[in-house]
């Protein structure tokens, strides 16, 4: 119905950690969108001009319009809603927890550990996401043009390395985009020792979050 508003932000709405409204008036009109935290945080201040890219959904007779900074953002919620028992919320949720990249991979690679770090998201529902949007995901990366790193330990130490770094309070994102690095930029093989890659990923995360 409508693909993407193009508009200046005259509001931006903070309802609760995974609910932001922004208003956007497109040509004197002003438009409610619901957004993930995410995109609420990347937006201009008040009176800045942005294209958000828009999902319409009528949910018990009340059309609600959900606002994304990507098509690619988009087509993941969509999908997302396409699984039994997930609705809006929990697909933002999953947005927030993971940047895109990572969400893709993550569903892609049955990662259930990092999806269950999203609000609401139990270890039933992650199963299901998996299972219903793997290949579809792959599909669509095809289609789409995009592209996923590859960089992380080797699946059967993966569970304990994760685990390891969420214990220590990094979150679900950190842990996923430390772990690429590690493997890509330091070159770390993916049957290294456990501890190598914990060892590895800490150091990383220190100096990133130190700044």
């Amino acid at each position: 119905m409508i693909s993407y508003l193009k508009g200046i932000v005259a509001a931006i709405q903070d309802n609760s950690v995974h609910r932001h409204t922004l208003t956007l008036e497109v040509n004197g009109i002003g438009y409610d969108l619901q957004i993930p935290a995410r995109l609420a945080q990347q937006l201009p201040n008040t009176g800045g001009e942005v294209q958000i890219f828009t999902h319409y959904q009528i949910r018990e007779e009340v059309p609600l319009l959900y606002g994304f900074g990507s098509p690619g953002e988009r087509d993941v919620f969509r999908h997302l809603l396409g699984v039994s028992g997930v609705g809006a919320a929990i697909a933002i949720a999953l947005l927030d927890t993971l940047e895109l990249p990572e969400l893709v991979q993550t569903i892609i690679t049955g990662n259930i550990q990092l999806l269950i770090q999203a609000p609401g998201v139990g270890k039933k529902t992650a199963e299901r996401i998996c299972l219903e949007l793997k290949g579809k995901l792959v599909e669509w990366r095809k289609t789409a043009g995009f592209f996923v790193a590859t960089g992380g330990p080797a699946p059967s130490i993966i569970e304990e390395v994760q685990m390891t770094l969420l214990a220590l309070g990094y979150t679900a994102n950190e842990v996923s985009h430390a772990l690429h690095v590690v493997s890509e930029d330091i070159g770390l093989p993916k049957d290294a020792y456990v501890e190598e890659w914990i060892k590895q990923a800490i150091a990383h995360l220190s100096t990133e979050y130190s700044h």
